[in-house]
């Protein structure tokens, strides 16, 4: 199976080392884009400049994959929809499925979504998902690091 073009949708990512790592991640699995929407810190600030703690984190995969800064989440994955593509976000749901379940579809981009570290995705955000995936817990912490869940996440549907 020929593989899709994978994207990345930060929504409202507190921490700029956890959207450092999630570059780095994005740079080994080979993702297209990473769009940053909401309170989602940039590589570059509104002032021009880099900002050091996602380069601390990053180091320099925020230079290797092509990102945006978009203002609304919801725009962007309505086009994203229309265009073709599939929407996948990583959240804890009553609609979720275990995460070991979801299958790339072939040729059809994918966008995957995360959100906030403590909130994570609305339920505006959820609607224009084609598949909600969780990551099942054994320990008493009911979620993994935002960044860290991505990596597995990400790595295990993309079979890599």
């Amino acid at each position: 199976m020929k593989k899709p073009k994978i994207f990345l949708l930060l929504h409202d990512i507190r921490s700029a080392h956890n959207v450092g790592a999630m570059f780095r991640t994005a740079d080994a699995a080979g993702v297209e884009q990473i769009f940053l929407c909401g309170t989602t810190p940039a590589p570059i600030d509104r002032f021009g400049r880099p900002m050091q703690e996602i380069a601390k984190t990053a180091l320099g995969a925020e230079q290797q994959v092509a990102w945006k800064k978009n203002a609304s989440a919801t725009k962007l994955l309505t086009q994203f929809k229309k265009d073709g593509g599939r929407v996948i976000a990583l959240e804890q749901d009553a609609r979720s499925v275990d995460y070991k379940k979801v299958k790339l579809v072939s040729k059809q981009p994918t966008l995957f979504i995360v959100g906030s570290e403590v909130d994570g995705l609305p339920a505006k955000i959820l609607r224009h998902c084609d598949v909600i995936a969780e990551i099942p817990m054994c320990g008493a912490k009911e979620s993994l690091n935002v960044s860290v869940a991505l990596g597995v996440a990400l790595f295990r549907i993309l079979n890599i």
